[in-house]
């Protein structure tokens, strides 16, 4: 494994990372490595991960005990949800908690990102489940993710945000990535009014080369039955207008419709 002082680098850089993107905002998220049996490197509490630095990461044990870090900083509050994990499966050395926009709003309505839809997220996550929700800073959230944990490497937190877990700390926050970006590509879908499941049989082939790749960690197989999506009853009211040469917006409305018809024909 790398010095420990390259290690609260990468901290420091993966904390920047996702603040930028937008995973996190004012002082949310937390991550963590276990850099030994007994020894644990967290983020602290009440920081923002935009504006983390070296001095401030925490080296913790496997109960939560501070060993080594600034007077001036506490753990992060979620490190019992880290530990958890770390007890739990001890092929993880690297946790990612963070509350993206797009997973997390799947998260809030309660719909776990199960479905086979991208390759790439069937053979790096697989389906992702919700934890039940939990009182952040407590054990609740540990006792909730417990049944996931061994079962795969990324779990939605419900009406709370994400956790990914890895071999290292850029493979956790590569999970992060991959669970973010399929939560935007189903919302878009969605949006769209479809969204194609792949096959039972694609789905097999794409866990088949998780062997080919080397890959480590969990995965469940996701889901391949359709995804039943509702059209809302809830109709836009606007306002009518009239262009310039004098055509009504209901006509504009109805021609494109005709024309998005003929297109999908």
């Amino acid at each position: 494994m790398a010095r420990e002082w390259e290690i609260k680098r990468l901290i420091v850089d993966i904390g920047k990372r996702i603040w930028t993107r937008g995973y996190v905002a004012a002082n949310d998220g937390n991550i963590s490595v276990r850099i030994s049996d007994n020894e644990v490197l967290t983020t602290p509490t009440g920081v923002s991960k935009g504006f983390m630095t070296t001095e401030m990461i925490i080296k913790i044990d496997m109960e939560g005990n501070v060993l080594a870090g600034s007077s001036q900083y506490r753990p992060s509050s979620e490190a019992k949800m880290h530990l958890e994990v770390y007890k739990q499966r001890p092929d993880v050395k690297s946790v990612v908690h963070a509350h993206p926009p797009f997973c997390t709003s799947f998260a809030v309505a309660g719909i776990p990102l199960d479905k086979c839809v991208l390759p790439e997220a069937i053979i790096v996550i697989g389906s992702v489940p919700i934890a039940g929700y939990g009182l952040p800073s407590t054990m609740e959230i540990p006792d909730k993710i417990r049944p996931h944990i061994k079962k795969s490497d990324a779990i939605l937190l419900e009406n709370h945000g994400a956790l990914t877990l890895g071999s290292d700390l850029i493979n956790a926050y590569y999970k992060m990535e991959t669970l973010e970006h399929t939560a935007h590509i189903v919302w878009n879908a969605i949006q769209l009014g479809n969204v194609n499941i792949l096959p039972e049989n694609e789905r097999d082939r794409l866990l088949n080369l998780r062997e080919k790749y080397n890959l480590t960690g969990k995965v469940e197989a996701c889901d391949v039955t359709p995804l039943n999506i509702v059209p809302s009853e809830k109709k836009i009211v606007t306002t009518n207008y009239t262009t310039d040469d004098g055509v009504s917006e209901d006509v504009i409305r109805e021609v494109t419709k005709k024309v998005i018809e003929k297109l999908r024909s």
